[in-house]
Protein backbone atom coordinates (compact mmCIF):
# COMPACT_ATOMS: atom_id res chain seq x y z
CA UNK A 1 0.00 0.00 0.00
CA UNK A 2 1.25 3.50 -0.79
CA UNK A 3 2.05 5.54 2.29
CA UNK A 4 0.18 8.82 2.53
CA UNK A 5 2.36 11.89 2.97
CA UNK A 6 2.39 12.64 6.71
CA UNK A 7 4.99 15.40 6.53
CA UNK A 8 2.39 18.13 7.24
CA UNK A 9 4.52 20.67 5.41
CA UNK A 10 7.72 19.69 7.18
CA UNK A 11 11.00 21.19 6.10
CA UNK A 12 14.51 20.41 7.23
CA UNK A 13 17.41 18.14 6.30
CA UNK A 14 15.61 15.00 7.58
CA UNK A 15 12.43 15.48 5.54
CA UNK A 16 11.42 12.06 4.18
CA UNK A 17 12.98 10.09 7.06
CA UNK A 18 10.37 8.04 8.96
CA UNK A 19 10.72 7.25 12.65
CA UNK A 20 8.71 5.09 15.04
CA UNK A 21 9.05 6.38 18.62
CA UNK A 22 8.14 3.99 21.41
CA UNK A 23 7.36 6.68 23.95
CA UNK A 24 9.40 6.80 27.14
CA UNK A 25 10.57 9.71 29.30
CA UNK A 26 13.25 12.40 29.18
CA UNK A 27 16.10 11.70 26.78
CA UNK A 28 14.12 9.49 24.39
CA UNK A 29 11.38 12.05 23.69
CA UNK A 30 13.97 14.82 23.40
CA UNK A 31 15.86 12.82 20.76
CA UNK A 32 12.63 12.19 18.86
CA UNK A 33 11.71 15.86 19.15
CA UNK A 34 15.07 16.85 17.67
CA UNK A 35 14.59 14.48 14.73
CA UNK A 36 11.09 15.86 14.17
CA UNK A 37 12.34 19.46 14.47
CA UNK A 38 14.79 18.69 11.66
CA UNK A 39 12.03 17.40 9.39
CA UNK A 40 11.68 13.68 10.12
CA UNK A 41 8.20 12.15 10.05
CA UNK A 42 7.95 10.72 13.56
CA UNK A 43 4.97 8.77 14.90
CA UNK A 44 4.70 8.37 18.67
CA UNK A 45 3.45 5.03 19.99
CA UNK A 46 1.96 5.42 23.46
CA UNK A 47 0.46 2.92 25.79
CA UNK A 48 -3.29 3.56 26.20
CA UNK A 49 -3.63 6.26 28.82
CA UNK A 50 -0.01 7.34 28.50
CA UNK A 51 1.94 6.34 31.60
CA UNK A 52 5.41 7.07 32.92
CA UNK A 53 6.70 10.20 34.66
CA UNK A 54 4.78 13.31 33.59
CA UNK A 55 5.83 16.78 34.73
CA UNK A 56 2.88 18.46 33.05
CA UNK A 57 -0.14 17.65 30.90
CA UNK A 58 0.92 15.93 27.65
CA UNK A 59 -0.56 18.79 25.63
CA UNK A 60 1.84 21.18 27.38
CA UNK A 61 4.96 19.01 27.19
CA UNK A 62 7.12 20.56 24.48
CA UNK A 63 9.20 17.38 24.28
CA UNK A 64 6.19 15.92 22.47
CA UNK A 65 5.91 18.59 19.82
CA UNK A 66 5.89 17.91 16.10
CA UNK A 67 4.66 14.31 16.18
CA UNK A 68 1.26 12.61 16.01
CA UNK A 69 0.39 10.21 18.83
CA UNK A 70 -0.92 6.67 18.42
CA UNK A 71 -2.11 4.56 21.39
CA UNK A 72 -1.64 0.79 21.03
CA UNK A 73 -2.10 -2.11 23.43
CA UNK A 74 1.22 -3.95 23.20
CA UNK A 75 -0.04 -6.75 25.43
CA UNK A 76 -2.20 -7.86 22.52
CA UNK A 77 -0.55 -9.66 19.57
CA UNK A 78 -2.41 -7.43 17.12
CA UNK A 79 -0.95 -4.34 18.79
CA UNK A 80 2.54 -5.82 18.49
CA UNK A 81 1.88 -6.71 14.87
CA UNK A 82 0.77 -3.15 14.18
CA UNK A 83 4.09 -1.84 15.51
CA UNK A 84 5.97 -4.29 13.29
CA UNK A 85 3.97 -3.12 10.29
CA UNK A 86 4.98 0.45 11.11
CA UNK A 87 8.58 -0.75 11.36
CA UNK A 88 8.38 -2.17 7.85
CA UNK A 89 7.79 1.37 6.59
CA UNK A 90 10.25 3.13 8.89
CA UNK A 91 13.89 4.11 8.70
CA UNK A 92 14.39 4.35 12.47
CA UNK A 93 12.84 3.00 15.67
CA UNK A 94 13.57 4.64 19.03
CA UNK A 95 12.92 3.02 22.41
CA UNK A 96 13.99 3.80 25.95
CA UNK A 97 12.87 0.85 28.06
CA UNK A 98 15.07 -1.27 30.32
CA UNK A 99 17.12 -3.86 28.43
CA UNK A 100 14.99 -6.85 27.47
CA UNK A 101 11.58 -5.17 27.64
CA UNK A 102 11.05 -4.76 23.90
CA UNK A 103 12.33 -8.31 23.35
CA UNK A 104 9.65 -9.62 25.72
CA UNK A 105 7.02 -7.54 23.96
CA UNK A 106 7.99 -8.98 20.59
CA UNK A 107 9.36 -5.72 19.13
CA UNK A 108 13.04 -6.20 19.98
CA UNK A 109 15.89 -5.70 17.51
CA UNK A 110 15.69 -9.21 16.05
CA UNK A 111 11.94 -8.94 15.55
CA UNK A 112 12.18 -5.54 13.89
CA UNK A 113 15.26 -6.18 11.75
CA UNK A 114 13.62 -9.37 10.47
CA UNK A 115 10.84 -7.16 9.08
CA UNK A 116 13.13 -4.38 7.90
CA UNK A 117 16.83 -5.29 7.54
CA UNK A 118 17.80 -1.66 6.88
CA UNK A 119 16.20 -0.38 10.09
CA UNK A 120 18.22 1.68 12.57
CA UNK A 121 17.13 0.53 16.04
CA UNK A 122 18.00 3.22 18.59
CA UNK A 123 18.08 2.23 22.26
CA UNK A 124 18.25 4.89 24.99
CA UNK A 125 19.12 3.82 28.53
CA UNK A 126 20.99 5.19 31.50
CA UNK A 127 23.39 2.29 32.06
CA UNK A 128 23.49 0.65 28.62
CA UNK A 129 22.29 -2.72 27.36
CA UNK A 130 24.77 -4.70 29.47
CA UNK A 131 26.94 -4.35 32.56
CA UNK A 132 26.24 -4.88 36.28
CA UNK A 133 23.87 -1.91 36.54
CA UNK A 134 21.98 -2.42 33.27
CA UNK A 135 18.82 -3.67 34.99
CA UNK A 136 18.89 -1.09 37.78
CA UNK A 137 16.66 1.96 37.96
CA UNK A 138 18.29 5.36 37.82
CA UNK A 139 18.00 8.97 36.76
CA UNK A 140 20.26 11.65 35.33
CA UNK A 141 22.14 12.47 38.53
CA UNK A 142 22.88 8.77 39.17
CA UNK A 143 24.34 8.29 35.70
CA UNK A 144 26.57 11.38 35.76
CA UNK A 145 27.67 10.42 39.28
CA UNK A 146 28.95 7.01 38.19
CA UNK A 147 30.42 8.44 34.96
CA UNK A 148 32.70 10.68 37.03
CA UNK A 149 31.15 14.00 36.03
CA UNK A 150 29.06 14.95 39.07
CA UNK A 151 31.87 14.90 41.64
CA UNK A 152 33.67 17.79 39.97
CA UNK A 153 30.62 20.02 39.56
CA UNK A 154 31.12 22.49 42.39
CA UNK A 155 32.71 25.93 42.47
CA UNK A 156 34.55 25.41 45.75
CA UNK A 157 36.51 22.49 47.16
CA UNK A 158 34.26 22.03 50.18
CA UNK A 159 30.96 22.52 48.34
CA UNK A 160 28.64 19.60 47.65
CA UNK A 161 28.43 18.52 44.02
CA UNK A 162 25.80 20.52 42.13
CA UNK A 163 23.87 18.84 39.34
CA UNK A 164 22.82 21.02 36.35
CA UNK A 165 19.17 19.93 36.28
CA UNK A 166 19.12 17.04 33.77
CA UNK A 167 20.98 18.85 31.00
CA UNK A 168 24.30 17.01 31.27
CA UNK A 169 23.12 13.41 31.57
CA UNK A 170 19.69 13.00 30.01
CA UNK A 171 20.05 15.47 27.19
CA UNK A 172 23.82 15.92 26.71
CA UNK A 173 25.14 12.44 27.39
CA UNK A 174 21.89 10.76 26.39
CA UNK A 175 19.71 12.35 23.72
CA UNK A 176 22.47 13.99 21.71
CA UNK A 177 24.49 10.76 21.54
CA UNK A 178 21.40 8.77 20.57
CA UNK A 179 20.70 11.21 17.73
CA UNK A 180 24.34 11.21 16.65
CA UNK A 181 24.40 7.41 16.65
CA UNK A 182 21.10 7.11 14.81
CA UNK A 183 22.16 9.54 12.08
CA UNK A 184 25.53 7.78 11.64
CA UNK A 185 23.82 4.38 11.45
CA UNK A 186 21.22 5.79 9.07
CA UNK A 187 23.95 7.04 6.76
CA UNK A 188 25.58 3.61 6.90
CA UNK A 189 22.27 1.91 6.15
CA UNK A 190 21.69 4.16 3.16
CA UNK A 191 25.11 3.11 1.83
CA UNK A 192 25.07 -0.60 2.69
CA UNK A 193 21.39 -1.48 3.00
CA UNK A 194 22.15 -2.98 6.41
CA UNK A 195 20.59 -1.62 9.59
CA UNK A 196 21.93 -2.00 13.11
CA UNK A 197 21.30 -1.39 16.81
CA UNK A 198 22.50 1.85 18.42
CA UNK A 199 23.15 1.33 22.15
CA UNK A 200 23.15 4.84 23.63
CA UNK A 201 23.92 4.85 27.36
CA UNK A 202 23.92 8.07 29.36
CA UNK A 203 26.97 6.90 31.30
CA UNK A 204 28.89 6.35 28.06
CA UNK A 205 27.87 9.68 26.56
CA UNK A 206 28.63 11.61 29.73
CA UNK A 207 32.06 9.98 29.98
CA UNK A 208 32.70 10.96 26.36
CA UNK A 209 31.75 14.55 27.16
CA UNK A 210 34.40 14.44 29.89
CA UNK A 211 37.25 13.96 27.37
CA UNK A 212 38.76 17.40 28.01
CA UNK A 213 38.50 16.94 31.78
CA UNK A 214 40.12 13.50 31.49
CA UNK A 215 42.92 15.08 29.46
CA UNK A 216 43.54 17.66 32.18
CA UNK A 217 43.44 15.03 34.93
CA UNK A 218 45.70 12.57 33.12
CA UNK A 219 48.19 15.31 32.23
CA UNK A 220 48.41 16.49 35.84
CA UNK A 221 46.91 19.89 35.03
CA UNK A 222 43.97 19.16 37.36
CA UNK A 223 44.00 16.94 40.44
CA UNK A 224 40.38 15.85 39.92
CA UNK A 225 39.04 17.53 43.05
CA UNK A 226 36.11 19.92 43.21
CA UNK A 227 36.94 23.60 43.01
CA UNK A 228 40.41 23.07 41.54
CA UNK A 229 39.62 22.97 37.83
CA UNK A 230 40.45 26.05 35.75
CA UNK A 231 37.00 25.84 34.14
CA UNK A 232 35.19 24.68 37.27
CA UNK A 233 35.46 27.68 39.58
CA UNK A 234 39.11 27.61 40.64
CA UNK A 235 40.12 30.57 38.48
CA UNK A 236 38.80 33.95 39.66
CA UNK A 237 38.50 35.03 36.05
CA UNK A 238 36.19 32.14 35.14
CA UNK A 239 33.33 32.33 37.61
CA UNK A 240 30.11 34.13 38.48
CA UNK A 241 29.98 37.22 40.69
CA UNK A 242 27.13 38.80 42.61
CA UNK A 243 26.04 42.35 41.88
CA UNK A 244 24.64 44.94 44.27
CA UNK A 245 21.05 43.93 43.53
CA UNK A 246 21.61 40.26 44.35
CA UNK A 247 21.93 39.18 40.74
CA UNK A 248 24.93 37.68 38.96
CA UNK A 249 27.39 38.24 36.12
CA UNK A 250 29.23 35.48 34.27
CA UNK A 251 32.92 36.28 33.90
CA UNK A 252 35.15 34.29 31.54
CA UNK A 253 38.10 36.25 30.05
CA UNK A 254 40.52 33.31 29.86
CA UNK A 255 42.83 34.76 27.21
CA UNK A 256 45.23 37.62 28.15
CA UNK A 257 43.79 40.09 25.66
CA UNK A 258 40.26 39.50 26.93
CA UNK A 259 41.42 39.74 30.54
CA UNK A 260 43.07 43.08 29.76
CA UNK A 261 39.76 44.38 28.41
CA UNK A 262 38.01 43.05 31.50
CA UNK A 263 40.45 44.75 33.89
CA UNK A 264 40.08 48.09 32.15
CA UNK A 265 36.29 48.02 32.18
CA UNK A 266 36.12 46.78 35.78
CA UNK A 267 38.16 49.77 36.92
CA UNK A 268 41.78 48.85 36.27
CA UNK A 269 44.73 47.65 38.41
CA UNK A 270 44.16 44.02 39.30
CA UNK A 271 46.73 41.34 40.26
CA UNK A 272 48.24 39.29 37.42
CA UNK A 273 45.90 36.86 35.73
CA UNK A 274 47.95 33.67 36.00
CA UNK A 275 49.84 34.40 39.20
CA UNK A 276 48.26 31.61 41.25
CA UNK A 277 49.56 33.02 44.55
CA UNK A 278 47.51 36.17 43.89
CA UNK A 279 44.27 34.41 42.95
CA UNK A 280 42.75 34.88 46.40
CA UNK A 281 43.42 38.63 46.27
CA UNK A 282 42.20 38.80 42.67
CA UNK A 283 38.93 37.06 43.51
CA UNK A 284 38.28 39.28 46.51
CA UNK A 285 38.85 42.43 44.48
CA UNK A 286 36.61 41.27 41.61
CA UNK A 287 33.89 40.40 44.13
CA UNK A 288 34.19 43.81 45.76
CA UNK A 289 33.91 45.72 42.52
CA UNK A 290 30.94 43.79 41.14
CA UNK A 291 29.12 44.37 44.43
CA UNK A 292 29.25 48.13 43.79
CA UNK A 293 26.77 48.19 40.90
CA UNK A 294 23.60 46.46 39.73
CA UNK A 295 23.50 43.77 37.09
CA UNK A 296 21.92 46.18 34.63
CA UNK A 297 24.69 48.72 35.20
CA UNK A 298 27.45 46.14 34.70
CA UNK A 299 25.70 44.75 31.64
CA UNK A 300 25.80 48.21 30.09
CA UNK A 301 29.50 48.57 30.94
CA UNK A 302 30.50 45.30 29.27
CA UNK A 303 27.97 45.22 26.42
CA UNK A 304 29.58 44.81 23.01
CA UNK A 305 33.13 44.34 24.36
CA UNK A 306 35.58 41.42 24.26
CA UNK A 307 35.78 41.18 28.06
CA UNK A 308 33.66 37.98 28.05
CA UNK A 309 31.25 39.24 30.71
CA UNK A 310 27.48 38.78 30.43
CA UNK A 311 24.49 38.76 32.78
CA UNK A 312 23.17 35.53 34.26
CA UNK A 313 19.55 35.61 33.15
CA UNK A 314 16.53 33.78 34.52
CA UNK A 315 14.86 31.76 31.78
CA UNK A 316 11.89 34.14 31.42
CA UNK A 317 14.32 37.03 30.82
CA UNK A 318 16.39 35.00 28.36
CA UNK A 319 13.34 34.90 26.09
CA UNK A 320 13.61 38.68 25.69
CA UNK A 321 17.38 39.15 25.50
CA UNK A 322 18.13 41.22 22.36
CA UNK A 323 20.51 38.62 20.93
CA UNK A 324 18.01 35.79 21.38
CA UNK A 325 15.24 37.94 19.92
CA UNK A 326 17.37 38.87 16.89
CA UNK A 327 18.17 35.23 16.14
CA UNK A 328 14.74 33.87 16.99
CA UNK A 329 16.29 31.54 19.57
CA UNK A 330 12.96 31.39 21.38
CA UNK A 331 9.78 31.66 19.36
CA UNK A 332 6.07 31.91 19.94
CA UNK A 333 4.34 28.92 18.33
CA UNK A 334 0.79 27.72 18.84
CA UNK A 335 0.43 30.14 21.75
CA UNK A 336 3.52 28.90 23.61
CA UNK A 337 7.04 30.31 23.94
CA UNK A 338 9.54 27.59 23.13
CA UNK A 339 13.06 27.02 21.77
CA UNK A 340 13.34 27.16 18.00
CA UNK A 341 14.82 24.17 16.13
CA UNK A 342 18.61 24.03 16.27
CA UNK A 343 21.06 24.06 14.61
CA UNK A 344 20.36 26.31 11.61
CA UNK A 345 20.60 25.06 8.02
CA UNK A 346 21.18 27.30 5.00
CA UNK A 347 19.56 25.14 2.31
CA UNK A 348 17.03 23.09 4.29
CA UNK A 349 15.80 25.25 7.17
CA UNK A 350 13.78 23.54 9.86
CA UNK A 351 10.39 24.79 11.02
CA UNK A 352 8.07 23.95 13.89
CA UNK A 353 4.89 22.10 12.99
CA UNK A 354 2.26 20.67 15.32
CA UNK A 355 1.96 21.22 19.07
CA UNK A 356 2.17 18.34 21.57
CA UNK A 357 -0.98 16.27 21.94
CA UNK A 358 -2.50 13.80 24.40
CA UNK A 359 -1.73 10.09 23.92
CA UNK A 360 -3.89 8.59 21.19
CA UNK A 361 -5.10 11.89 19.74
CA UNK A 362 -4.01 10.95 16.20
CA UNK A 363 -4.41 7.17 16.28
CA UNK A 364 -6.85 6.89 13.41
CA UNK A 365 -5.24 9.45 11.09
CA UNK A 366 -1.61 8.54 11.80
CA UNK A 367 -2.05 4.78 11.38
CA UNK A 368 -4.00 5.34 8.19
CA UNK A 369 -1.32 7.69 6.88
CA UNK A 370 1.35 5.06 7.57
CA UNK A 371 -0.55 2.48 5.54
CA UNK A 372 -2.26 0.46 8.29
CA UNK A 373 -5.44 -0.68 6.53
CA UNK A 374 -7.39 -2.21 9.44
CA UNK A 375 -7.44 0.81 11.71
CA UNK A 376 -11.19 0.78 12.31
CA UNK A 377 -11.07 -2.88 13.35
CA UNK A 378 -8.17 -2.20 15.70
CA UNK A 379 -10.06 0.68 17.33
CA UNK A 380 -13.32 -1.26 17.53
CA UNK A 381 -11.56 -4.13 19.31
CA UNK A 382 -9.72 -1.84 21.74
CA UNK A 383 -6.27 -2.69 20.35
CA UNK A 384 -5.78 0.87 19.14
CA UNK A 385 -7.25 3.73 21.16
CA UNK A 386 -8.48 6.94 19.57
CA UNK A 387 -8.61 9.74 22.15
CA UNK A 388 -11.03 12.61 21.87
CA UNK A 389 -8.65 15.62 21.72
CA UNK A 390 -11.24 17.87 23.36
CA UNK A 391 -11.72 15.69 26.44
CA UNK A 392 -8.59 13.44 26.40
CA UNK A 393 -11.00 10.54 26.95
CA UNK A 394 -11.22 7.49 24.75
CA UNK A 395 -13.44 8.03 21.72
CA UNK A 396 -16.04 5.23 21.66
CA UNK A 397 -16.35 5.51 17.90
Amino acid sequence: MTITDTSQGRTGPLAGIRVVEMVGIGPGPFAAMLLADLGADVVRVHRPGGGGLQITAPEQDLLGRGRPSVALDLKDPRGVETVLRLVEKADVLLEGFRPGVTERLGIGPDDCLARNPALVYGRMTGWGQDGPLSQSAGHDMNYIAVAGALDSLARRRDDAPTFPMNLLGDFGGGSMYLVTGVLAALLSARTTGVGQVVDAAITDGTAHLMTMAVTMQQAGIWDGRRGTNLLGGAAPFYDVFETSDGRWMSVGPLEPQFFAAFVELLGGELPGQYDLKEWGTLRTEIERRFAERTQAEWTEVFDGTDACVHPVLPLAEAYEHPHNVARGTYVEHEGTTQPAPAPRFSATPATLTTPPVAPGTNTRDALTAWGIDDVESLIADGIAVQTDPDTTEEDPS
